[in-house]
């Protein structure tokens, strides 16, 4: 990877943060209406994801070129871990600082995007050591190389990923356990599903880069974490087509499109995954064709946007989610730029 091509993939993940950052504020600022109230938030804190994905991407890319350095090591997850905690409280603080339906949405959404956050901080964790990936990939054992992660350390990020999704799972039900309360709790409880989806596809990718970092990366993993992600994802997408089709009130079935949306950013997480499951001690002639999945999961996002701000025209409850869907597709965007650094970094070229 040249300097040049390296500037571009660490500066795609800072543009799609700057679109959702001006995407968001602008959709907020143009009126009082409650669901600007709710879309504009949530499109904001989706650029709190791309943040942490440069920090990834940052991480990555220096040990590539070679000018990865002590401060980086510290300073780029610290980004990571701090959007994740300030999108977290800022979420509690929106839902818990007024009564209003649309704070009560944005704020759990909000802060269900900052366990992503927390997530994809500690993906960039697990990258710190990204080099050691190369030349385990090519050994013949198991030993664990001097300067890998220890055990420990590798049990602290998976144990990290693995509460933040508990703790997703357990938001998003008991959000669905009170849905009689008021249809609020019904749209996030089914958004946080959605997120606690791609929490857990995270923990695949965390314990996939961690593991292989320490040379102890199995064969039947190759097929184990892939599948997870898949299967997340699938949960997502099918769960949101359900409610599409189910319920007849569309107040309620547009939140269906958020999280068919959801379920293409698992399915971006999974190419990933993939690649790196593929590339480990075997040659994968298509590895430079994994990059592709993300756009395409991009292009869905934005094609399936463009129908809902059509839907937008005749019913204004699919204001939010073609909102929404487009934040998303920037979020689809940015991993394509780290799933294309992956194989550069790991091309046996």
């Amino acid at each position: 990877m040249n300097y040049g091509i390296s500037v571009l993939f660490r500066a795609i993940p800072l543009l799609m943060a700057l679109f959702c950052f001006g995407y968001g504020t602008f959709i907020y600022v143009l009126g009082d209406d409650p669901n600007r109230l709710v879309a504009g938030p949530v499109v904001f804190s989706l650029g709190m994801i791309c943040i942490a994905l440069f920090a990834t991407a940052a991480t990555i890319i220096r040990q590539i070129i070679h000018t990865y350095g002590r401060d980086s090591r510290y300073s780029l997850p610290i980004i990571g871990y701090l959007s994740a905690v300030i999108t977290i409280i800022a979420g509690i603080i929106l839902f818990s600082s007024s009564t209003e339906p649309s704070s009560f949405v944005a704020g759990h959404v909000v802060s269900g995007v900052g366990l992503i956050t927390m997530c994809v901080a500690t993906a960039a964790t697990s990258s710190t050591r990204f080099s050691f990936i190369a030349g385990n990939s090519k050994a013949a054992g198991h030993d664990i190389p001097d300067g890998a992660f220890s055990a420990g350390q590798e049990r602290i990020m998976k144990v990290i990923t693995i509460i933040v999704s508990a703790v997703a799972w357990i938001w998003a039900f008991v959000l669905l356990g009170q849905s009689e309360i008021h249809p609020s709790y019904f749209v996030a409880g089914h958004v946080m599903v959605g997120l606690a989806c791609i929490c857990t596809s995270l923990i695949a990718l965390v314990a996939t880069i961690a593991r292989q970092v320490r040379n102890v990366y199995s064969a039947s993993e190759r097929s184990r974490w892939p599948i997870l992600v898949l299967v997340m994802g699938s949960i997502s997408f099918l769960w949101g087509l359900f409610v599409i089709f189910a319920d007849a009130d569309t107040s309620n079935g547009s939140i269906g499109y958020i999280m068919i949306g959801l379920g293409l950013v698992c399915y971006s997480i999974s190419s990933k995954v993939i690649l790196l499951a593929k590339i480990w001690r075997h040659e994968f002639k298509l590895s430079n064709r994994i990059p592709i999945i993300p756009v395409l999961t991009a292009l869905a996002c934005l094609f399936l946007a463009a129908f809902t701000f059509e839907l937008g025209t005749l019913h204004e409850d699919y204001f939010i989610p073609a909102r929404v869907l487009t934040g998303l597709g920037a979020i689809c965007f940015t991993l394509f730029s780290i799933v294309s650094i992956l194989e550069s970094g790991t091309s046996s070229k």
